[in-house]
C-alpha cells in the first residue's frame, strides 16, 4: 500500500473537496428496517438501447425474491457510460417493467437511483481511498496505454495496467502536483495488492464456493474525462449504501466476482450474496444447436417484440418463471399454486446451465392463460392492445365492442372444454378476422356442393335453436345421400374460408342472417 494523499491534494485531484466523510455516508444510508431474511435486490440496466429478454428474466427473479421475502426491489439506472447511452432507453426500461407488472420501490432515502446523479457519493469514497493509499491518480494518456498494450501483447503478457506497467502508482505528491499544474486530468485507479498466483474464494448462491486468481490490475475507479465512476466502482458503492443483500446478474459477470470481492474486502464492507443466472438460449433453426439468444438474430430477444405482438405479459412471466424456478410447472399443473407469484422460489434451484427459451412452449403457456380468462378480460386486453399497437384494420375490429364480445364468447361457456386457440392479442384478432367482410378471405380451392348450399338457404331460419338447425342439416344430408359432416363442411368453408373453426352454429348466430346468406350465395354456382 502506498502513502495516502493529503486532503488538499485530494481536493485538487477530484476537482473539489469531498462532500461527505465515510461515517456521514453510513449515517445517511443506514441499514434498512426489514424483516429477517428479507432480500434487497436491484435491477441495474445500462440505458444503451432495447430491453433484452435476459434483462426481463433477471428483473423477474429480482422482483420475485424480494417480494416473497418482504424485501425491496429497486430499479437503478447505470448511466455512467455516456458514450453508449441511447436516448429514451430509460423510458423503454421503465415502460417494459410497468407493462410486465414488475413493481419496483425506489425509496427516496436511498437514492438517487441514476448513477450519473451520485457523483458526490462516489467522489467521497474515492477521497477515502486516496487518503488511505488504496487508490492513486493516474495520468496515463490513451496513446500511452495503447503503447503499453502493444508491448504486453508482443511479450505475451496479460494486458492491463498492473505491476511494472502501472507507471503512476507510486508518484510522489510533488510529481502529482506537477501533472496537475500542467493541466492534466487524472483517472483514479485502484492500488491493487492482488497476486494472480494466489486464489480468492467467492460465494455464489447457486454455484456455491468458487475460487479465482486474485486480481492484480489497477483498474480505473473514476474516469478522467467526466469524473464518473466505472461499473465496478459504482457497483461497490451503490450496493453497499443502497444496502443490497443479493445481486442477481448474468453469468457473463462471473469473471468479475473476484474483483468485486476484492473491493468489498478493501473497504471492509460485507459483500452482497451473488446469484449468477444462466444465459437465455434457444435452439438455432439452422444448426439445431443450443445458442445464446441474439439481439441481432432473434426478434424475441427484444422485450418490445412481445408487447408489439400482443403476448399476454403475465403468460410471458409465467413461462420465464418456469425457466427460473425448478418445480413451478408441476406445482401449477397440480393446482397447488395459481401463479408464479404464489410459488416459493428457491435461489439454489435457479438453473446454472443455459436456460432454453422455446417459443412453442411459450405458446402453450399463452393458450392456457388466455383459455382461463373471462370473456370480459379477454375483450379488454384485445382492445387495449389494438388501441396501442394495432393498425387501422385492428381498430375497426374493436369499434363495435358488443359484436367483438359476442365473437370472443363463442365456446367459452364450458369450463370442461376450454377453448385454446388464442395465443396473442394480435393473433386473436387475426384468428377471428373472417367475421368482418373486409378481412374475410374466401377459399378458392375448396370444391363446394352447390346443391347442399341451396338446400340450406331454402330452409335457413336465423331464429332456429341449435337442435332445430342441426336437424335441418341432417335432413339435407339424408335427402342428398351424403354425410352430415359434408353439409356442415360446405357451410363452414363458405362462411369462414376455413375447414377448422369453433362451433359453426355459434358462428352463424353472431354473423347474422344477412352475412350468412350473402357468403353462401357467393359460392353457389
Amino acid at each position: 500500500m502506498r502513502n495516502g494523499l493529503s486532503k488538499d491534494l485530494i481536493a485538487r485531484v477530484l476537482g473539489g473537496a469531498p462532500k461527505y466523510t465515510l461515517d456521514e455516508l453510513e449515517a445517511k444510508f443506514p441499514a434498512r428496517n426489514l424483516p429477517d431474511g428479507a432480500f434487497v435486490t436491484r435491477f441495474a440496466p445500462s440505458p444503451t438501447g432495447l430491453m433484452h429478454l435476459g434483462g426481463l428474466y433477471g428483473a423477474l427473479i429480482d422482483c420475485k425474491l424480494a417480494s416473497q421475502s418482504g424485501g425491496v426491489f429497486m430499479l437503478r439506472i447505470e448511466d455512467t457510460d455516456t458514450k453508449r447511452e441511447v436516448k429514451e432507453a430509460v423510458d423503454i426500461i421503465i415502460d417494459s417493467l410497468n407493462k410486465f407488472g414488475l413493481k419496483y420501490n425506489d425509496i427516496p432515502e436511498y437514492g438517487p437511483y441514476y448513477q450519473s446523479q451520485r457523483k458526490d457519493i462516489y467522489h467521497s469514497v474515492a477521497a477515502y481511498l486516496l487518503e488511505k493509499g488504496l487508490a492513486y491518480p493516474c495520468f496515463l494518456k490513451p496513446e500511452e496505454m495503447d503503447e503499453i498494450r502493444k508491448k504486453q501483447t508482443s511479450a505475451g503478457f496479460a494486458t492491463g495496467i498492473y505491476g511494472e506497467w502501472a507507471r503512476d502508482r507510486d508518484l510522489t505528491e510533488e510529481e502529482i502536483i506537477t501533472h496537475l499544474d500542467n493541466g492534466e486530468k487524472p483517472s483514479i485507479r485502484l492500488y491493487s495488492t492482488g497476486d494472480p498466483n494466489k486464489r480468492i474464494f467467492c460465494k455464489d448462491a447457486v454455484r456455491g464456493s468458487i475460487s479465482f486468481p486474485e486480481n492484480n490490475e489497477d483498474l480505473v475507479l473514476i474516469k478522467s474525462n467526466d469524473g464518473l465512476p466505472t461499473y465496478h466502482f459504482a457497483h461497490l458503492v451503490d450496493d453497499h449504501f443502497m444496502r443490497t443483500t443479493h445481486v442477481i446478474r448474468g453469468e457473463e459477470w462471473l469473471s468479475s466476482l473476484p474483483l468485486h470481492y476484492q473491493l468489498f474486502r478493501m473497504m471492509e464492507w460485507l459483500p452482497p450474496l451473488y446469484i449468477h443466472t444462466s444465459t437465455i438460449d434457444k435452439i438455432d433453426a439452422e444448426t439445431g444447436k443450443q445458442r445464446k439468444l441474439s439481439k441481432r438474430k432473434d426478434p424475441e430477444a427484444n422485450v418490445a417484440f412481445f408487447m408489439a405482438d400482443g403476448w399476454p405479459t403475465d403468460a410471458v412471466l409465467e413461462y420465464l418463471g418456469n425457466i427460473a424456478a425448478s418445480g413451478y410447472e408441476e406445482a401449477k399443473m397440480k393446482g397447488v399454486v395459481k401463479s408464479f407469484w404464489d410459488y416459493e422460489m428457491k435461489p439454489k434451484k435457479i438453473p446454472m446451465s443455459g436456460a432454453l427459451f422455446d417459443m412453442k412452449k411459450l405458446e402453450w403457456w399463452a393458450k392456457e392463460y388466455i383459455g382461463a380468462m373471462t370473456v370480459s378480460d379477454l375483450v379488454a386486453n384485445v382492445i387495449a392492445w389494438a388501441n396501442e399497437y394495432g393498425d387501422d384494420v385492428n381498430k375497426k375490429q374493436i369499434a363495435d365492442v358488443d359484436y367483438l364480445t359476442r365473437i370472443l364468447s363463442i365456446e367459452r361457456d364450458n369450463p370442461k372444454r376450454v377453448r385454446k386457440d388464442f395465443i396473442t392479442w394480435k393473433q386473436t384478432l387475426s384468428e377471428i378476422g373472417y367475421f368482418w367482410n373486409e378481412l374475410f378471405v374466401a377459399n378458392t380451392e375448396y370444391e363446394f356442393n352447390s346443391d347442399l348450399l341451396r338446400d340450406f338457404l331454402a330452409t335457413f331460419n336465423e331464429g332456429d335453436d341449435k337442435d332445430t338447425w342441426w336437424n335441418k342439416i341432417v335432413a339435407i344430408a339424408t335427402a342428398r345421400g351424403v354425410k352430415n359432416g359434408d353439409v356442415a363442411m360446405n357451410l363452414r368453408v363458405a362462411l369462414t374460408g376455413r375447414t377448422n373453426t369453433p362451433d359453426l352454429y355459434s358462428i352463424m348466430q353472431v354473423m347474422g342472417k344477412q352475412m350468412v346468406s350473402e357468403r353462401v350465395e357467393k359460392v353457389i354456382k
